[in-house]
């Protein structure tokens, strides 16, 4: 895992050394191990490395390909580094890192080619020096990040997005975007390929962008063959399932630094830790307990390890000390971010990182293997949405009366779409519209959120699961990848291998009628290696008391930050309407405290990104 920092000049125009390094340093925490930049004419590269693979400086960044035809700067993992070895029968090979097989590949095959045959997390930079082109591709799942910035000067490409609009091209002509605020106040984060900056955009997962000749000459999707296929759909089945995980898992244990796996209370990590612990006996498992029974996983995390017989590592910690790390926390993300549960994510990885640099985690299990109550109720209740709401909503209060129906999302909602967006929000869609003018969602964000198509169970139940993929995953991996990288440990997410999606984006659950379809197969891997007894079905998370926290320790920064400092973005928002807001919640007339905190991480970024100041008055 690293960070890294390319700048594309359209005119022999680079920036000085100092700045381009003051610019890389900003990703330092993501690579601390070593620092490389090239620099020439029209492009420079920079690359802070931290060593997981091939600990030597053979291993390290800028890289030439044998040709030295392409030049390149490569974020994450080749998981399938050793089969693409073997297949293409790479030779003089001078390390055993997996960016030397990227880069030979790269000579072999050519950039389609060889993107679409791997299998990895992965954002990559590639100059092709020959044809004066670059390449930016990010892994088909958007588990590492790459932001980029196009001006009249160049491009800049970069692992974090304060490394791209603090560039002396964009840094004093940011323009911020309403559609993309909004979108950020409701739901927490930046969906690719927008940003809250014009001109200032992400790679879309699975994308690839080309650049030549001061423009973007063609954008293209790799690994297509992922999606869904009508004709290939059938129903999930336990060993294929297992399968898949146990190759994907086996691939991710590829280590020459300190592995280990997260082990929470609930279905997916425990899974994984199971699978890892088949693979390599002296697997450690982690997990963060918290004295306070209403936040803590420990006891459950205990039981799985004791019937895995697994070195178990719990880290035992007071609410106190998350509290404490929140203003640390925040300096790590260099874009606004509003899921507060990134708070025990960073005291994890922190404490984790103590003895260990590679950590498995079980992220990507809910949205694969339909594990959400909220896709279930939406699937049961789909009928309602037949009617006409001026219809529906008499026959929804006599239903209710009448004890026939427990559901009130097709009451408020026209759409399912529109359903779907109402439970992934933090701040519902009356509320946003007092806070800003005219803006109205991105396109892109409409288009996530479009179920026109899904007109049966089925094609309901598929595009819920690209709903949660390339929607709610995708802030849990901003988080992940944040947090993690903060503390320079690299988290791993087989859930999220290649071939494991493609055999999931292929399959839909028999039945997704009740909680017990929930994950259903996942549970069933489960029995393979724990007691029925001491699996904990009821769905596990790591609950933050945010209203407390609010109306306590952070009561006098979030009003300081919200009534004294000048609100970033007031040209666009209805600041008056945003104070109303959280005077409402310390007012105790809603309880709604993930919209406070989004305003509140709002503010805090701007503050730690040096674009607001405090005391107006």
């Amino acid at each position: 895992m690293c960070g890294f920092l390319t700048e594309f000049s359209f005119n022999s125009n680079i920036t000085g050394k100092s700045i381009f390094t003051n610019l890389l340093g900003l990703s330092k925490h993501r690579g601390p191990d070593s620092t490389e930049i090239f620099s020439c004419d029209h492009y420079q590269l920079g690359f802070n490395r931290l060593a997981v693979l091939d600990l030597s400086e053979n291993g390290n960044q800028p890289k030439y390909s044998p040709s030295k035809r392409y030049h390149v700067v490569f974020n994450g993992e080749i998981y399938n580094y050793k089969e693409l070895k073997t297949q293409y029968k790479l030779k003089n090979l001078k390390s055993t890192s997996d960016t030397e097989v990227l880069v030979h590949l790269l000579d072999l095959l050519g950039v389609k080619d060889t993107l679409n045959a791997l299998n990895g997390m992965f954002a990559i930079a590639v100059m092709d020096v020959q044809a004066n082109t670059l390449y930016l591709a990010r892994d088909f799942a958007g588990i590492k990040p790459l932001f980029y910035g196009m001006s009249s000067n160049g491009l800049v490409a970069a692992s974090q997005f304060n490394q791209v609009f603090k560039h002396p091209w964009f840094k004093d002509s940011l323009k911020l975007r309403a559609d993309v605020i909004k979108e950020y106040f409701a739901f927490g984060y930046m969906q690719a390929p927008n940003t809250i900056y014009k001109n200032i955009f992400q790679v879309k997962p699975g994308e690839c962008i080309v650049i030549k000749d001061n423009e973007t000459v063609e954008r293209f999707s790799f690994n297509k063959e992922i999606a869904t296929k009508e004709e290939m759909l059938k129903c999930f089945e336990k060993n294929q399932t297992k399968a898949a995980l146990m190759k994907a898992v086996e691939r991710q244990l590829v280590s020459d630094v300190p592995l280990a796996s997260f082990l929470s209370g609930g279905i997916d990590s425990p899974l994984i830790t199971a699978l890892a612990k088949n693979k390599k006996p002296d697997l450690r498992a982690f997990t963060l307990s918290v004295k306070d029974d209403a936040l803590d996983e420990g006891a459950q995390a205990s039981l799985y390890a004791k019937e895995l017989g697994i070195n178990h590592e719990i880290q035992q910690v007071k609410e106190t000390d998350l509290i404490s790390e929140i203003n640390k926390h925040f300096m790590f993300f260099g874009e606004p971010f509003g899921d507060y549960s990134s708070i025990p994510t960073y005291l994890i990885t922190k404490k984790a990182k103590e003895h260990h640099t590679v950590m498995l985690s079980g992220d990507g299990g809910d949205e694969l293997f339909f594990g959400y109550p909220r896709m279930l109720d939406i699937v049961k209740n789909r009928h309602w949405f037949k009617l006409p709401i001026l219809i529906r909503r008499p026959l929804i209060r006599l239903a209710s009366k009448l004890k026939l129906n427990k559901t009130w999302g097709p009451f408020h909602y026209k759409t399912i779409g529109e359903w779907v967006q109402g439970k992934q929000a933090y701040i519902f869609k009356n509320q946003l519209n007092e806070f800003f003018k005219d803006a109205e969602f991105s396109n892109e964000f409409k288009e996530l959120y479009n179920f026109e198509h899904a007109n049966t169970n089925k094609d309901l139940i598929l595009k819920l699961r690209e709903n949660e993929f390339f929607g709610h995953l995708q802030r849990v991996l901003v988080k992940v990848d944040r947090m993690s990288m903060a503390n320079s440990l690299e988290v791993r997410v087989p859930f999220l291998d290649k071939e494991v999606v493609r055999e999931t984006f292929n399959r839909l659950p028999e039945t997704f009628q009740s909680s017990n379809d929930l994950k259903k197969t996942l549970k069933l891997l489960m029995l393979d290696f724990y007691s029925s007894s001491s699996i904990n079905n009821k769905k596990q998370g790591f609950a933050v008391p945010m209203e407390k926290w609010l109306k306590g320790p952070l009561k006098k920064e979030v009003k300081t930050l919200v009534f004294d400092t000048a609100f970033y973005g007031a040209g666009l928002i209805k600041t008056n309407a945003i104070k109303d807001y959280v005077k409402d919640f310390y007012a105790n007339k809603h309880e709604a405290a993930w919209g406070v905190w989004h305003i509140y991480a709002w503010q805090k970024w701007a503050q730690c990104e040096g674009l607001i100041q405090n005391n107006l008055n």
